[in-house]
């Protein structure tokens, strides 16, 4: 009886790490919008990173040390691991914001487990059932049709919403990150993320010297000053550490599954907090995306 515990107990706790990771996430889609008009995007980017470079520093630096010697033979990766996942990831995101609505980041997040699926596929060679591929098909159909807000004509014309294809990219760069941590140096999850964290304030600089440039820089206002920092407390400082030691724990390909849960996370806050209409083509969209990763899932189960 105890062997079962000792290995059922981890899993648990990686299911309810990875449960607050998307209840965070899905609200940070909520946040991104409603940060339109009271701050500019670059600036939001640089503004959260500066905010979790210094709360972690305050928490991980006996960790930061000791583990220094391994992380500066891995810095390199764990650099481009910080400025793919955290800076070009968040980038996209807050531009997405200001041209499509939460419910819609919500559920094109969720295309994440299959963007993963194909990047660990040509990176580590991960077996691919024919189902896998299915659901692949049957998840890239529910992101059709919202990023043509279910009118296919739409489609043929490809006059589909630009905000919906900044966040597909936004998780194609998320999910390359989440491959990559299959490879992470072997240090405490605060230490390697105390070193993505700077990185990736450093890398948010240019985007916001870019926005001085084009004229389009705004400087937070108070609700943008709040919203900096619930964003720099739930989705980017604890949902990032709760993220990782989920994967650390059952590794990156089943943890990419309770990406699913933040399109429904994402909808619930942008109904509740910023009045959003959850339509028809939404409900379909959500059916088709979770419903491919749960296909996937069962071919990988088989």
């Amino acid at each position: 009886m105890s062997d079962g515990q000792s290995t059922a107990s981890p899993a648990w706790h990686a299911y309810a790490l990875l449960t607050i990771t998307s209840i965070c996430w899905g609200m940070n889609a909520m946040f991104g919008r409603a940060a339109v008009g009271e701050v500019s995007p670059l600036t939001l980017v640089m503004l959260r990173w500066v905010s979790v470079a210094v709360l972690v520093l305050l928490f991980t630096r006996r960790d930061l040390v000791q583990a220094w010697p391994v992380l500066r033979k891995h810095l390199p990766f764990v650099v481009i691991m910080g400025v793919l996942g955290y800076t070009a990831f968040n980038s996209f995101f807050y531009l997405a914001a200001h041209e499509t609505t939460a419910v819609n980041i919500g559920i094109l997040q969720g295309s994440i487990p299959v963007f993963v699926l194909i990047g660990a596929f040509f990176m580590y060679r991960t077996p691919v059932s024919p189902l896998q591929i299915l659901g692949v098909l049957v998840t890239l159909a529910g992101v059709i049709v919202v990023t043509v807000q279910g009118d296919f004509e739409r489609l043929a014309s490809m006059a589909v919403n630009h905000g919906d294809l900044l966040m597909l990219i936004a998780c194609a760069f998320y999910s390359s990150y989440t491959v990559g941590l299959k490879r992470r140096p072997p240090v405490p999850v605060m230490a390697m993320f105390a070193i993505m964290a700077i990185a990736a304030m450093i890398a948010a600089i240019p985007g916001v010297v870019v926005e001085v440039v084009q004229g389009s820089f705004q400087a937070p206002t108070l609700k943008g000053w709040v919203l900096v920092v619930l964003i720099a407390l739930l989705p980017c400082f604890l949902a990032q550490i709760c993220f990782m030691k989920g994967v650390e724990a059952i590794g990156p390909g089943r943890a990419g599954i309770f990406v699913n849960m933040v399109p429904i996370f994402a909808a619930i806050s942008a109904i509740i907090f910023l009045g959003e209409v959850f339509q028809t083509f939404h409900m379909v969209a959500l059916v088709l995306v979770l419903g491919g990763i749960w296909i996937a899932e069962r071919g990988k189960a088989a």
